[in-house]
């Protein structure tokens, strides 16, 4: 059995073929049930692989580093830290890849699985694995999550994919991976932009896998209980949301101009049905108080860079405390919002980003009235058309740039 007290030594971990990596904060209640279910699964379908469980921890000051080297394991483990003051799970996570490039003479497969999960089993570390041995390179999650939980990709992220890129990708920010060295190689290729360094990593990862054009999959994992909330307005939205614009449109060659229907989902491992999501409840009343605060002291940014349709509807919801944000006004709103960040400067990229946040809210409270009394089957198909309705509504978003090149003509043929 590994020693509990302290890392391996150098030689102890060297030609490891499979690393689980377990990135943390403030973790220590969670991480020893993580990193047991990480162990089993190792253990039994993976025996005659040498293997490493790896914490890519934030330095965090509850002793998540004594809880993680304390549990008892079989497989050998490997404690990473950020220098104190330094947080992130992107920053965490290039620990984790640089350690792996190290390893890469003998290294086939890296695990990421989140250190709050509390679902997790020993079978989820032979569902993420087994396709990047058959030869898929990205291995997505797919699994059972409440309406409530995971707003910003259920709206933002899973949709955009869909509609720009022509991706049908469900949990693009899931949290649970699995992916080669070689895709790995990839990202650490790439520019890490600050937002990318915290909560932006999970997309920053799965879009440029999307540009680099890896074989990708899907696996299911049934439902993820984990340390879950209602939506927020705290940084994880804006690090997403910006890591996310800042990819799509650096890289707009690539999809501007291409027309997607229906793009089919990626092939599909491990657990092929839905299972009963997690429990979770949503305080409408503290979101609509916060978008009306959000709303508030941003609404000469939102009258000057939505349309007046969009604008004067929100104000409409806004003054009557009722919320119909519905899924063509969301689209427009949204794809209204993505041209801003990509012609404005600088400080407008930063503000039209917060200015998202009440017109995500809003959509989040009408979404949740819609589906609360529903099966998880039923949202999920809204959760698809609307995506479905980003695709249709892309010419509407080509048809921006168009005339903002026409307004730019009439201004220059007025001087002439």
């Amino acid at each position: 059995m590994a020693k509990s007290g302290g890392d391996m030594k150098q030689n102890q971990y060297s030609g490891v073929e499979i690393i689980v990596g377990i990135p943390s904060y403030m973790e220590a209640k969670t991480i020893g049930f993580v990193t047991r279910q990480v162990d089993l699964g190792i253990k039994r379908f993976f025996p005659h692989m040498k293997a490493l469980i790896v914490n890519a921890d934030n330095n965090s000051g509850d002793d998540t580093r004594g809880a993680f080297l304390s549990t008892d394991t079989v497989t050998p483990k490997k404690y990473l830290t950020t220098p104190p003051g330094v947080k992130g799970k992107g920053n965490n996570l290039l620990n984790l890849f640089r350690f792996c490039k190290s390893r890469l003479s003998s290294l086939k497969v890296v695990v990421l699985v989140d250190a709050d999960l509390r679902s997790i089993t020993p079978e989820w570390i032979r569902y993420m694995a087994e396709p990047i041995f058959k030869g898929y390179e990205f291995a997505l999650p797919r699994y059972s999550r409440h309406q409530f939980d995971g707003t910003i990709t259920n709206h933002i992220c899973y949709p955009l994919l869909y509609g720009v890129m022509g991706e049908n990708v469900r949990q693009p920010i899931g949290g649970e991976f699995a992916f080669s060295p070689r895709v790995m190689l990839h990202w650490l290729d790439q520019k890490w932009l600050p937002t990318a360094r915290l909560y932006g990593v999970d997309i920053f990862m799965t879009l440029n896998a999307i540009l680099g054009k890896f074989r990708m999959c899907e696996v299911g994992l049934g439902s993820k209980i984990h340390n879950a909330s209602a939506p927020k307005l705290g940084p994880m939205f804006t690090q997403v949301v910006t890591t996310f614009f800042q990819g799509l449109l650096k890289h707009k060659a690539d999809w501007i101009g291409l027309l997607h229907e229906n793009p089919k989902p990626k092939p599909l491992f491990g657990l092929k049905s839905l299972s009963a999501p997690q429990e979770l409840s949503v305080d409408l009343r503290d979101m609509k108080d916060k978008l009306r605060g959000e709303f508030l002291s941003r609404k000469n940014l939102l009258k000057k860079y939505l349309s007046r349709y969009i604008y004067s509807s929100f104000w409409r919801m806004i003054d009557q405390d009722h919320y119909k944000m519905d899924t063509v006004l969301w689209t427009q709103a949204v794809y209204q919002i993505l041209f801003t960040f990509d012609t404005g400067s600088p400080t407008v990229k930063r503000d039209i980003v917060e200015a998202l946040k009440p017109l995500y809210f809003a959509r989040s409270v009408t979404f949740d009235y819609e589906t609360w009394k529903y099966q998880i089957d039923y949202a999920e198909e809204l959760i698809l058309d609307q995506a479905t309705a980003f695709a249709s509504q892309k010419p509407y978003f080509y048809g921006l740039y168009l005339q903002r090149a026409q307004d730019l003509d009439r201004r220059i043929n007025k001087k002439n």
